[in-house]
């Protein structure tokens, strides 16, 4: 089968926290697959990305960076091109004050993105977009496939867009979808139940993966005192204040440890807080920001690795460290148990409860057997289930059809 040209569509592309999208890219593209990237916004934190990502964003177009001539030019080629699509496009939007956002500005500004996208992907011969995560950004892909031309697909993650069906138009984005990736069995579960059983068979369960030789068996990092990593960004759902307390009684109890947190975000300050309040200062790290590259270089200093979540979908950084044969620990939460299985190749802990987490954590910090155990058992899982090569290969067949299909 000849591979297509199509595109990637981000609310943010390049982002420091979803590199897996970049590396699915880079995937796709070495088997074959010409693949153009658009991003809604410019990239934050692109000075802590590796070369090789900032300069995907130097090729990527950003449509909100594009000056108001040309986007006028775009919308003016649109129009031109497709008067009546151009109007069904407009029609489309203007719904958009009554369902969805409901909301006169945004209402527009999809408008205007999805008119800057069409000239693009007309320059390109592109026929078909594939969006992540099914955000707002897919709904400028509907307006799109109501232009004429264009098809799209949706890769969905969640959880958080479950819990927002109605105003994220869900639903609406799945129906006119001509493929759904589902990241998990418990993400298809969740695309089922907005969508009519006729259309299952168009949802289908591609699972993110890392690339095992990149993410290699870490050496033994060989400390005196355990070092424990958390890779995420410091918001709520991920959990870092029950990390936080559960160290607190680990702390107590004279266990030795050292937690480093990998990440920034809104809740850093109050993490900081109760660092401070629990005499926690000497046994917690917080890095900041730090590109891939440097995120790996901390995985070798790693005994364990915590996440601590209360909503996820199928957390990509579980992936990696079970590569590098880093014991987990994680919650039972929505995919995360189709990952880890908990005694065979990690723990999973009640998520929001410090002291089963703590619990956890000093199982593996007094059974050095169980860790290594539990980190050659994950990195086998995570090379027979989420090699991100071997499960493109499903993606670069339904991106095939699909752009052939459009």
């Amino acid at each position: 089968m000849i591979k297509k040209t199509i595109a990637y569509l981000c609310s943010e592309y390049p982002a420091i926290s979803h590199t897996f999208i970049y590396r699915e890219i880079e995937s796709l593209r070495k088997a074959g697959m010409t693949i153009h990237t658009a991003s809604i916004r410019k990239p934050s934190n692109l000075q802590f990305m590796t070369a090789a990502e900032q300069n995907e964003a130097a090729q990527t177009l950003m449509v909100l960076a594009t000056p108001l001539p040309l986007m006028a030019k775009a919308h003016l080629h649109s129009l031109i091109k497709n008067p009546a699509g151009y109007l069904r496009m407009a029609f489309e939007a203007s719904k958009l004050l009554f369902k969805g956002p409901k909301s006169p500005v945004k209402a527009l500004a999809y408008f205007v993105e999805a008119g800057i996208l069409l000239e693009w992907m007309h320059r390109h011969g592109i026929t078909h977009i594939h969006e992540h995560f099914g955000n707002p950004t897919a709904i400028v892909a509907i307006l799109m496939k109501s232009y004429g031309g264009v098809s799209y697909s949706i890769s969905v993650h969640g959880p958080d867009i479950f819990y927002a069906v109605d105003s994220a138009l869900l639903a609406e984005k799945v129906q006119k979808a001509c493929f759904i990736r589902c990241i998990s069995h418990y993400c298809r579960s969740q695309i089922m139940r907005i969508s009519d059983s006729e259309s299952w068979n168009r949802q289908h369960i591609v699972r993110c993966g890392v690339d095992p030789d990149l993410y290699d068996v870490r050496p033994d990092p060989g400390n005196k005192v355990p070092v424990i990593i958390c890779v995420g960004r410091l918001v709520p759902a991920k959990g870092q204040h029950i990390l936080l307390k559960a160290c607190s009684l680990l702390k107590r109890d004279g266990v030795q440890f050292h937690l480093i947190i990998i990440g920034e975000g809104p809740d850093r300050s109050s993490l900081e807080k109760f660092v401070a309040r629990n005499d926690l200062r000497e046994v917690v790290t917080f890095t900041g920001v730090l590109g891939q590259d440097k995120v790996r270089q901390q995985y070798d200093r790693a005994d364990l690795f915590v996440l601590a979540s209360f909503a996820e979908g199928v957390p990509v950084v579980l992936m990696e460290a079970m590569a590098k044969e880093i014991p987990v620990i994680s919650t039972r939460i929505t995919g995360i148990p189709e990952l880890i299985q908990h005694g065979q190749d990690g723990l999973l802990a009640t998520p929001g409860d410090a002291e089963d987490l703590a619990s956890q954590i000093l199982t593996l910090l007094n059974h050095p057997e169980l860790r290594q155990q539990f980190g050659k058992a994950g990195r086998k899982k995570v090379r027979a289930n989420y090699n991100q090569h071997e499960n493109n290969l499903l993606m670069v067949d339904l991106l095939n059809q699909a752009a052939t299909q459009s």
